[in-house]
């Protein structure tokens, strides 16, 4: 075996001096383009209503896909009243279901489909659920604190098994990369990344060959680093005064770069506004920014936009995993929506 030694962005040297590409977090797990033929399976997609228009993308992506259908309705006492469409035609297919767990009042509901397909004698089931929303509670650090990470993935695993076997898991850019332990053994997560998209996105930039990549702390960093190896690279980190948390520049150089900020997401986006007056204030000609998940609770992604901060990001881009932020923000800038429906195409065909 050859010797090696790492450099300070994840890869390994050669003792030849030639790159040798780090595989850890290298993406996607599957590739439409690079899947042969005999691999692909038809597949019967479901979708929760405000969902549709992903489904529909990733019906246009791939014509071994086809939406099926399910009546949302609730009771004259509120609790849902559902119905599968021409249930017979799921039988021996292969289903899927997108989900969208950003509004916790609609998560009963899409449990009950979730644990009803798999027993409708389909020969195998697959869940979307792009963003992993308790992804943040991961951590027990004081005693009475309650992971719902922990209880999310517990509750996912025991979804029924189907024909051909465990339900396969999709998730994007999951907070902790530890939560892909949380699963039991009756579900196999597929975790897959908006971060090869958003790198397509950055190359077609005019100022391309000007692009620096910063992380807003050393978790971000630890997380992503690997994928933009090609690039040099700013850290941001917190610290502590008094009661607030600034942002300082802990290591990069900005000066007439355009810096992009990477993140997996963003929420009430003080940090990414804390980050962007950095590297403004070092110098940075343009400063960006994407974040898998847009989550914006309380409108807080109105605090981007050109009218009520002008001199901000030259681009906001975040995917289409959080629906209810997508269809408020289309068509606002700085924000730019980048579309899962290729990658979660080409994991509804395995």
């Amino acid at each position: 075996m050859a010797d090696t030694q790492h450099t300070g962005n994840g890869s390994a040297v050669l003792a030849s001096g030639l790159a040798d590409p780090d595989y850890r977090l290298s993406g996607p797990n599957v590739e439409l383009q690079a899947l042969p033929e005999y691999l692909k399976k038809d597949c019967l997609l479901f979708y929760y209503p405000e969902t549709e228009a992903l489904a529909r993308q990733i019906v246009e992506s791939t014509p071994n896909v086809e939406l099926g259908r399910i009546n949302w309705r609730k009771f004259a006492d509120g609790f849902p009243n559902l119905y599968v469409q021409d249930a017979h035609r799921v039988r021996n297919r292969h289903v899927a279901f997108l989900a969208s767990f950003q509004d916790p009042g609609s998560i009963f509901e899409q449990l009950s489909i979730i644990y009803q397909l798999p027993r409708m004698f389909v020969g195998s089931f697959t869940l979307v659920l792009p963003y992993f929303p308790t992804g943040t509670a991961e951590r027990v650090e004081a005693e009475g604190d309650v992971a719902t990470a922990f209880t999310l993935a517990r509750i996912l695993s025991d979804i029924p098994l189907s024909r051909g076997g465990p339900t396969s898991l999709v998730i994007f850019d999951i907070h902790a990369l530890q939560e892909r332990f949380y699963f039991g053994d009756t579900v196999l997560p597929l975790f897959e990344s908006g971060i090869p998209l958003v790198q397509e996105r950055i190359q077609r930039l005019p100022d391309a060959a000007d692009i620096t990549i910063a992380y807003p702390d050393e978790g971000a960093w630890k997380r992503f680093h690997s994928q933009f190896n090609s690039y040099p690279e700013v850290i941001c980190t917190k610290v502590r005064d008094g009661d607030k948390r600034i942002v300082r520049l802990k290591e990069g150089h900005t000066r007439g770069r355009h810096v992009v900020i990477v993140d997996d997401l963003v929420q009430s986006g003080g940090t990414l506004l804390e980050c962007q007056k950095l590297l403004k204030s070092q110098g940075a000609a343009e400063v960006s920014a994407f974040v898998s998940h847009g989550v914006f609770p309380n409108e807080s992604w109105r605090k981007f936009t050109r009218e009520q901060n002008p001199d901000g990001f030259k681009y906001f881009w975040i995917s289409d995993s959080c629906p209810q932020t997508v269809k408020a923000i289309q068509g606002l800038a700085p924000f730019e929506i980048i579309s899962l429906a290729g990658p979660i195409a080409a994991a509804l065909l395995i």
